[in-house]
C-alpha cells in the first residue's frame, strides 16, 4: 500500500527507479547527436543532395529518433558514446510515438538549449524522458 502511494507521488521530475545515476555529460550528449547528424547526411545523399534539399536529413534524422530511440532507447550515435534515453519514471523505452515527439522537437535546435537541472532539454521533457548512462552489456 505504502508502495503505491510512493509510486503516485512521483512526478516527471523524479529520477529513474535504482535511485540516483550520475548523468552523462553534455559533451557525449552532443557527440552522439552529431553522429547521429552525420550519418543521416550520409543516408540523405541517396535520397538526394542535402546541400539543395534540406529536408531529407531532417526527415532521417526524425526517423532515427522514431525507430532507434522509440524502440531500442539508442540512436546509433548514443550506442556509439554509451548513453541511452528511457522514460523519467519507469526507466522503460520510450516507444515510438515519443520518439517522434522527441526527434521533432530536436529539429527545431531551440529545445536543446533550454536544459533544467537534471540535463533535460525541452525535448526530454516533452518526450517525458531522460537521458542516461548505456547499461553495460555482459559479453
Amino acid at each position: 500500500m505504502a508502495t503505491n502511494r510512493a509510486n503516485e507521488q512521483r512526478n516527471s521530475n523524479d529520477p529513474p527507479p535504482g535511485g540516483e545515476i550520475e548523468l552523462p555529460t553534455l559533451g557525449r550528449r552532443f557527440g552522439a547527436l552529431v553522429i547521429d547528424w552525420a550519418l543521416c547526411l550520409l543516408v540523405a545523399t541517396i535520397y538526394g543532395d542535402p546541400a539543395h534539399d534540406g529536408w531529407s536529413p531532417v526527415v532521417a534524422l526524425i526517423f532515427v529518433y522514431t525507430v532507434f530511440a522509440g524502440f531500442f532507447a539508442q540512436t546509433p550515435g548514443m550506442a556509439l558514446v554509451r548513453i541511452a534515453v528511457v522514460d523519467v519514471t519507469t526507466g522503460a523505452r520510450i516507444g515510438p510515438l515519443r520518439g517522434l515527439i522527441r526527434g521533432l522537437a530536436i529539429c527545431l535546435v531551440i529545445p536543446l538549449l533550454v536544459l533544467d537541472d537534471r540535463r533535460r532539454g525541452l525535448h526530454d521533457r516533452l518526450a517525458r524522458s531522460i537521458v542516461i548512462p548505456a547499461p553495460r552489456r555482459n559479453p
